[in-house]
């Protein structure tokens, strides 16, 4: 008989995730979050929304941001993800570490938590809320498209619903298949859909197309947030032109996810210019770490604190140009401002850790899905290292359950 293990891996491969476990990990523990945290993380996703929805916030926010995140845009993100650090002993001290708009992970981890819930016998304690089953969970996904594409369209969008990201993530990216699944999935539900890159669309003044079909609705997992490359010209075209729904976009990436609002978030110093309340300012502070754009006048302070901050690119994505401060030093602070590429110092957030089942310890964070303020799904990553994401096996994508009223 096959352990546990591979019963698990077999079931991940024959949901769809192909890739289990030669090129994608899977941590073999799993993470309870106990649901006092979860209600305050409810109520904190429910101040961002009020706050980065606010027309003072949207209208100082993108004063400063390229031409195409400027104007206001309807669409609503539906696989936004707010990534969390749960200090250890310290449970009123969860932080915000970023928010992501176009999210990797969201499907794959509703197959995970399910499929690890029912193989694992995690479940039978009855200490952990049951995650969703596949069919439910397809079911709300579904739901949010046809919500999304009825407040847009104000009827049934009859043209073809467009996954959207480069080609090379497409061909050989870590998270290609889960475009499959949701691709898969909204056929089911009774759209037209497909898989694509921006160079395989076209514009002919009216509508935008993919391989010759009308494209009505996007689904963009690009990490090119402004769409600043060429092949984006006939997206870009459509986009201005309002004839298509694209979720996120440059408006809400800029108002959004950008990193540098998180300087807004965490401190006070523009709180009246941009509408933030008192009762907000008292939620948003102590659950934003410190967050501070590099700047000329910083880079002194930065540089003596720097053990005590992170440095990440601005435009980053997957820890891609992630500094820690063993890493930095006045002078690279300084190179990094020549250089013109943005970058955040953001103070540390300790994070939690359990124990592979070979022993070795793996560092959690909190991935909370949401939706209009409302929580979509949990999930999580365990890494081997404390200050950087190292997802190699024992470590990896993380089984993560809300605790059942069971254990209050």
């Amino acid at each position: 008989m096959p352990g546990f293990e591979d019963r698990l891996y077999a079931a991940l491969r024959e949901a769809g995730m192909a890739d289990v476990p030669g090129s994608f990990s899977i941590a073999l523990v799993h993470q309870e979050v106990p649901r006092p945290i979860l209600a305050g993380i409810d109520a904190f996703l429910g101040v961002f929304d009020r706050v980065t929805t606010r027309p003072a916030w949207q209208q100082a926010v993108t004063a400063s941001a390229p031409p195409i995140g400027r104007p206001k845009r309807p669409e609503v993100c539906f696989f936004s993800a707010w990534d969390f650090h749960l200090p250890p002993g310290r449970p009123d001290g969860w932080q915000l570490i970023e928010c992501n708009d176009n999210g990797s992970g969201l499907m794959f981890a509703a197959l995970l938590n399910r499929l690890y819930y029912e193989l694992s016998g995690a479940g039978e304690r009855r200490a952990l809320e049951a995650p969703p089953a596949l069919p439910e969970f397809e079911r709300r996904v579904a739901g949010v498209l046809r919500a999304e594409a009825g407040a847009f369209f104000a009827a049934p969008p009859s043209g073809l619903l467009l996954i959207l990201d480069d080609a090379e993530s497409i061909r050989t990216g870590k998270f290609r298949h889960e475009f499959i699944l949701l691709r898969d999935l909204c056929r089911r539900a009774g759209w037209t859909s497909d898989v694509g890159s921006p160079g395989e669309t076209a514009w002919d003044g009216a509508r935008l197309l993919f391989r010759g079909q009308p494209v009505s609705f996007v689904v963009n997992r690009s990490t090119d947030f402004y769409w600043d490359a060429a092949s984006f010209s006939h997206l870009r075209a459509a986009y201005a032109d309002g004839s298509v729904f694209v979720a996120p976009n440059p408006f809400t990436y800029a108002t959004r996810s950008d990193k540098r609002l998180l300087e807004l978030l965490s401190t006070s110093v523009r709180d009246a210019e941009l509408g933030i309340r008192p009762d907000e300012r008292l939620l948003l502070s102590a659950h934003v770490p410190e967050t501070l754009l590099l700047r000329p006048d910083n880079v002194d302070r930065l540089a003596r604190e720097k053990q005590d901050w992170f440095f990440k690119p601005c435009h980053g994505f997957a820890s891609h140009g992630l500094l820690t401060g063993a890493q930095v030093g006045r002078e690279r602070l300084r190179r990094l401002l020549r250089k013109g590429e943005p970058y955040v110092a953001q103070r540390n957030a300790p994070k939690s850790s359990i124990d592979s089942r070979e022993g070795v310890p793996l560092w959690t964070d909190l991935r909370v899905w949401a939706y209009r303020g409302e929580r979509l799904l949990l999930s999580g990553r365990a890494s081997r290292r404390p200050d950087v994401l190292d997802l190699s096996p024992p470590g990896g994508w993380l089984p993560t359950y809300a605790a059942s009223a069971r254990g209050l």
